[in-house]
């Protein structure tokens, strides 16, 4: 290791030199942390404490015997695998608006409740309730668009969605959807990762390690963002949590570099580049057959990665050679930071291979606190964002053939109030609606999904499901069943039993599959 290591210092030249010298350094300090006395000395409390949790436990179990990773050692943990079964999907491209869109004013048309604006809400629907930001009485608020009925199959869908009404007939919509978290972080954890606690992996990791990656020169989970911050969960929403950390989602970005520091240093050539990885992941592997952890493994498929993307990623994620035709169908500007941009990013990435494409946008929080979160303004603006280029996408799998195997799935965290939101019990500055976790619509297209159909239904103003009713479970094991697996059987050992990315619960929607 050291020949190889001085042989990189010597052949490019002193500008490189301190780049390896660190490299040496960082093999000298893992060779002294296995022999010194001192380091035991100063590890051994910890050390023995992760000895006894780990035999407690179960999980990397230094005791267990190596051998079951040996293959792991020559492997790529993102090969592609097949799945349990025939899948309908090979692919999936989920779209969430982050911060909840109001489905009263996008799908879920409501007559009655026209006749019931400006008045007190009823108590029956305030009793033994809890809202996020509702007190008091509030007021009625009716819907703030007028809708119309649209295609063969008579999907109601307001003037906010101009472009969308016209593929009605490819989508199902799930109008009965429910949850019962009515915060943004809590609520985005569990229609991502089946728990609104911290640590569990999201659904584009569970996929990425059951099916691999088709392109191994990109990540099988990208992510990409919009509206100008992270959606309130953090990246949280798209980590690994107990998987290997080499199934996370990988934020790429349109505007600038795809990803941070994917360029070479100034000076350093793809062959140093090349020979340092392979000198990092020789250190890497001496390490994995000392200490068993799989871990270890991800690091150097990580490496390998990261170096393939170097290439393959600038390509991919430059849409300026896309055409004219395509840009105007988009609504895209190469060069921004846009929703718009961002959704024919995630086309180019199932085109090549990409499992699992995860597209947040900021902003759809429209409580009526200011103009940008108004019902009849902020919203309003938002629904433009990304109508034209929703509707394109549809369109344009259909017309390369890839919508019957990639599975398109829009919605938010949870659903918003037919009651006018009255912060602290005291009306807001614009027309709003608070969070709502008994009824919200979410639409799928693509991938085996029926097309121009509706499930679940609400009440006369939208206030609950009264049939069809499902949850981010349910929604989470259709996903999982149209990729070829039975979500009761995709898991992974940790802490002593078998996790799944629906936990205990959920079902396969069987009524919405072709």
């Amino acid at each position: 290791m050291y020949t190889v290591l001085k042989s990189l210092s010597c052949g490019e030249g002193f500008r490189v030199r301190s780049m390896n010298k660190k490299i040496i350094h960082e093999l000298h300090r893992k060779q002294l942390e296995e022999t010194t006395r001192r380091h035991f000395l100063r590890e051994c409390i910890a050390g023995m404490g992760g000895l006894a949790l780990a035999s407690v436990f179960g999980s990397c179990n230094p005791f267990e015997k190596k051998d079951k990773y040996a293959a792991l050692l020559s492997s790529n943990p993102l090969a592609p695998k097949a799945p349990q079964f025939i899948p309908k999907a090979r692919s999936v491209i989920y779209l969430h608006m982050a911060g909840a869109p109001s489905q009263l004013e996008l799908f879920d048309y409501k007559p009655a409740l026209h006749k019931l604006d400006g008045q007190d809400c009823p108590q029956s629907l305030l009793e033994g309730k809890k809202f996020a930001f509702i007190r008091g009485v509030p007021k009625m608020l009716g819907p703030q668009a007028s809708f119309r009925q649209y295609g063969q199959s008579g999907a109601w869908v307001s003037e906010n969605l101009p472009h969308f009404s016209s593929i009605v007939d490819e989508v199902t919509f799930l109008k009965a959807m429910q949850t019962d978290q009515f915060n943004h972080g809590p609520a985005q954890l569990l229609m991502h990762t089946g728990g609104a606690r911290l640590g569990r992996p999201s659904m584009g990791s569970w996929v990425t390690y059951g099916l691999g990656s088709e392109n191994q020169n990109l990540p099988g989970f990208v992510v990409l963002t919009s509206g100008g911050t992270n959606p309130d969960a953090g990246k949280s929403v798209w980590g690994s949590g107990f998987l290997p950390s080499v199934y996370q989602g990988v934020q790429c970005r349109s505007e600038g570099d795809p990803v941070l520091f994917i360029k070479d240093p100034e000076h350093v050539t793809r062959d140093l580049r090349k020979a340092s990885i392979d000198a990092i992941n020789e250190v890497n592997k001496i390490h994995y057959e000392e200490k068993g952890d799989p871990e270890i493994l991800s690091r150097i498929a990580q490496y390998e990665m990261a170096y393939r993307m170097q290439i393959s990623a600038p390509e991919v994620m430059n849409i300026n050679d896309e055409p004219q035709y395509i840009h105007d169908m988009y609504g895209t500007k190469p060069g921004e930071v846009s929703l718009a941009n961002n959704i024919l990013l995630a086309r180019k990435l199932v085109e090549k291979g990409v499992r699992f494409v995860q597209i947040f946008d900021w902003g759809w929080d429209s409580h009526g606190t200011d103009s940008n979160l108004a019902i009849d303004v902020g919203f309003v603006n938002k629904c433009r964002t990304v109508d034209k280029a929703m509707t394109a996408l549809v369109l344009d799998l259909k017309q390369r053939g890839l919508l019957d195997e990639t599975l398109v799935v829009w919605g938010g965290e949870f659903g918003r109030t037919p009651m006018a939101e009255n912060r602290e019990g005291k009306q807001n500055p614009f027309k709003g609606r608070d969070h709502h976790t008994e009824a919200f619509t979410i639409w799928m297209a693509g991938g085996g999904i029926k097309k121009g159909f509706t499930y679940g239904e609400t009440d006369e103003i939208g206030y609950s499901a009264i049939n069809g009713k499902t949850t981010p479970f349910d929604l989470q094991a259709t996903i999982l069943n149209q990729l070829g697996f039975d979500h009761e059987k995709l898991t992974y050992e940790f802490q002593g039993r078998p996790f799944r990315l629906t936990d205990v619960h959920g079902k396969v929607i069987h009524e919405i599959l072709a």
